[in-house]
């Protein structure tokens, strides 16, 4: 049986801090081109994220480091084209904001003219903390994240569960209050022990989506092509798949096969 949710015709920031208070947890999925985000604003869904991850899903890269500002901008206006209901936010790619403040706004202003969409996300905390003051005083909202932050993969040398130390755990904290002050409207916890955040969640007013973070947080965030199982390799213990696409994708792909060897496609009914 469905879960019954309100019904918004439209999703804005607002929409979720008015969703944290008032109990109702949020949805999120990826989604990087314009066919995959029709079907998932479709659904229902309240967030979109065009991820850096499309580094991964998209073009066969072993982190999320590779992809450019110029291709980050590409799949959101994709994305943007497909969607009518959602809150669309992209990832600022590694290198477009970590040094410098001034370079941080020029790539945010322009993946928000040149795409369409309505924020952006970064990761880290105090380290950033310049950066996105810049941006949100240019009128751009911004999601943070905290936690695993796999831009920074090579400095963690691990995709492994984050601030399961008191010290990590407790900068983690302040950084999540201090993306609060920020002025930040919502924040990523990936892979941190369940426990701590939800700690979080409750001692912030801005919403906590987690990806590996456990149930008392504010929302939940996937990759879609991994729950929907088109990837088949990749089984962290957070991955729930709610279908096995690379199963049917293949049978169904080796039945066209056999039906074009076979002589059995097209039939007259399929032909002009």
């Amino acid at each position: 049986m469905s879960v019954a949710k309100k019904e918004y015709k439209r999703i804005t920031t607002k929409t979720l801090v008015d969703m944290k208070s008032k109990g109702e947890k949020i949805s999120m999925l990826t989604a990087y081109d314009y066919t995959m985000a029709k079907i998932v604003d479709n659904s229902g869904i309240d967030v979109i994220l065009v991820g850096d991850s499309a580094s991964n899903v998209m073009s066969g890269h072993e982190t999320t480091l590779p992809i450019t500002l110029d291709q980050m901008i590409y799949h959101a206006s994709s994305v943007v084209r497909a969607i009518s209901r959602s809150l669309v936010i992209v990832d600022l790619p590694f290198g477009t904001y970590q040094s410098d403040p001034k370079e941080a706004l020029r790539s945010s202003i322009r993946i928000m003219k040149e795409s369409g969409a309505h924020g952006i996300k970064m990761e880290g905390g105090k380290e950033i903390k310049e950066s996105i003051k810049r941006i949100l005083n240019a009128g751009i909202p911004v999601m943070g994240h905290l936690g695993l932050t796999p831009q920074s993969i090579y400095k963690f040398g691990t995709y492994t569960v984050r601030a399961k130390e008191d010290t990590e755990a407790e900068k983690l904290k302040k950084d999540a209050l201090l993306l609060e002050k920020a002025g930040c409207f919502a924040i990523v916890l990936e892979k941190v022990p369940a426990k701590l955040a939800e700690e979080v969640a409750k001692s912030l007013q801005i919403p906590i989506i987690g990806i590996g973070a456990g149930k008392g947080v504010d929302g939940q965030v996937l990759v879609t092509h991994d729950m929907l199982g088109m990837t088949h390799e990749f089984n962290p213990r957070f991955l729930r798949r709610y279908l096995d696409m690379f199963s049917e994708m293949t049978g169904a792909f080796q039945k066209y096969i056999d039906d074009v060897k076979s002589g059995n496609f097209p039939t007259e009914k399929e032909q002009y």
